[in-house]
C-alpha cells in the first residue's frame, strides 16, 4: 500500500500517480510514466514523457511538477476614494528566498478548495479582509509560474466602500492567519511595483486597473 496512490493521503485523495496518463492533446507529447514524490499535502511528481521535436526526432524528458490546485485572487477597488484595498500576511516561501521579512502585501487570494472560482473568491475575500463583495467583475486567467507548478490563477475584481473597512485582523484563526488590511491611495500602490509590493499577482492586477481597469483614465 502506497500513500496517495492505493491508500489515502491526509485529504483523502487516491490515484494520485495516474495524473496525465490519459493525455492526448497535444500529438507531440507522450506521457509514459508519473512517479508520486510528495502529497503531504500538495502534491509533488515526477512525469517522464516523449516530446517530439521541430526536426521530427523524439525526445525524452522527466520534469517534477507541483500541484496544490487552482487557485483565485481579486482587487477590490474604490474609485471615488482611488484606493485599493490589499492584505499583508507572512509567506515563508519568500522570506527563505531572500524577502528581508516575509511580510508580503497582496491582493486577497486561496485556492479553490473544489468550489468554482467566483463562489471561492467571495469566499476568501470575506474570510482575508472581511468585505462581502457586490458583483465581480472576471479579468483573466494565468498561470503563474508554468515551469513546474500546475496552478491556473483566476483573476478578478470588485469596487468596495473604503469608508466601511474594518482594519482588526483578519483570517481563519484555526490555519493561523493573521492578515492585517492595508489600504493604499491607487497611485501610491502603483508606485511601490518592485519596492514595498513584489507579489505577481497583485502587481498583475494593478497594471491591470490603471490600464485596461476601473482607473483608466477617461477622456
Amino acid at each position: 500500500m502506497t500513500i496517495g496512490e492505493d491508500e489515502p493521503d491526509k485529504r483523502g485523495r487516491t490515484g494520485l500517480h495516474l495524473t496525465g496518463l490519459d493525455l492526448d492533446r497535444n500529438p507531440d507529447i507522450a506521457v509514459r510514466e508519473v512517479e508520486l514524490l510528495a502529497c503531504d499535502w500538495y502534491v509533488l511528481r515526477a512525469t517522464t514523457y516523449d516530446r517530439r521535436r521541430a526536426d521530427g526526432s523524439w525526445l525524452t524528458e522527466r520534469r517534477e511538477t507541483y500541484d496544490r490546485g487552482n487557485g483565485a485572487t481579486i482587487l477590490l477597488y474604490d474609485t471615488e476614494a482611488r484606493r485599493v484595498l490589499l492584505t499583508r500576511q507572512f509567506r515563508y516561501a519568500a522570506y527563505v528566498n531572500g524577502h528581508p521579512d516575509g511580510m508580503l502585501t497582496e491582493t486577497a487570494a486561496g485556492l479553490l478548495d473544489e468550489q468554482d472560482p467566483e463562489t471561492a473568491v467571495r469566499r476568501e475575500t470575506a474570510e482575508e479582509t472581511g468585505v462581502e463583495v457586490g458583483e465581480v467583475t472576471h479579468v483573466f486567467d494565468l498561470f503563474m509560474s508554468p515551469g513546474s507548478v500546475t496552478e491556473r490563477l483566476h483573476f478578478f475584481a470588485a469596487p468596495y466602500d473604503s469608508r466601511s473597512v474594518d482594519h482588526r485582523l483578519h483570517g481563519v484563526h484555526d490555519e493561523g492567519e493573521d492578515i492585517e488590511l492595508v489600504e493604499l491611495d491607487f497611485d501610491a500602490a502603483l508606485q511601490a511595483i518592485g519596492t514595498t509590493i513584489t507579489d505577481a499577482k497583485t502587481v498583475v492586477l494593478l497594471q491591470w486597473a490603471a490600464t485596461a481597469g476601473p482607473f483608466v483614465a477617461r477622456p
